[in-house]
């Protein structure tokens, strides 16, 4: 992992088109090819940023831009699309890289362990003729949750969460893309669950083809009969 804090400006040109004005960022790049442009508030979501699969070249600044103060450009394309983030460098201030080692992914708090186990368990919750094909189904950039097929043998990725947010459905996007590069288990779609799923979510989910399942944890665990409630 390489970490960059540089004065910059960042343009995002494509599908969507966004500026970040000169200001001094944490430029994050990963072994996986993604680029993050962080700030120094905003909690831990990056102002901007590109997923993976992507490239990035190093370029010399045009004379324009040498007048104007630039002393390095980054280009990060896209495989997949026409999207672009460039980030125009005014001034170094700090760069490291890192070797960070194989992680060995998230480990799942009481609630999400158990709907996993509970899920695997039931997997018909969520369509006739789903057949589980493992648990922590290891990728090279974390465990998909569940794995399995349904009812006409195609192959599920399951991201489980306690709530769902967006960030849950980015981390599905990943594994799916990934996923999707291996010829034996190609197509594969995917199921976002959770207890509660936000509204955000839910929409950045239908827009990308993902299935949004809204788990009954008690019901699932038999201390509650959801099909006697009034209400």
């Amino acid at each position: 992992m390489r970490l960059v804090i540089a004065k910059c400006s960042v343009d995002y040109v494509g599908r969507l088109k966004a500026h970040l004005p000169l200001a001094v960022r944490l430029l994050v790049v990963k072994a996986d090819g993604s680029v993050l442009v962080h700030s120094d508030g905003g909690s831990y979501k990056p102002l901007n940023w590109m997923s993976p699969p992507a490239t990035m070249r190093t370029l010399s600044p045009d004379d324009v831009e040498l007048e104007s103060g630039v002393i390095e450009q980054w280009i990060v394309q896209s495989a997949k699309t026409d999207d672009r983030l460039i980030i125009n460098i005014y001034e170094h201030i700090s760069d490291s890289s890192h070797d960070l080692g194989v992680d060995p992914g998230l480990i799942k708090d009481g609630v999400e362990a158990d709907l996993q186990r509970l899920l695997a368990a039931q997997i018909d919750l969520l369509g006739d003729g789903y057949t589980l094909i493992r648990r922590e189904y290891f990728t090279a950039i974390g465990p998909v949750d569940i794995l399995a097929r349904d009812g006409k043998g195609a192959t599920v990725a399951i991201e489980l969460k306690r709530r769902g947010d967006i960030d849950g459905v980015e981390q599905l996007t990943r594994y799916l893309e990934l996923l999707n590069r291996d010829p034996l288990l190609a197509p594969v779609r995917g199921i976002f669950a959770a207890q509660q799923i936000k509204p955000q979510a839910r929409v950045l989910a239908t827009d990308r083809g993902i299935e949004c399942k809204t788990l009954d944890y008690d019901a699932m665990r038999g201390v509650d009969d959801s099909e006697s409630r009034l209400f």
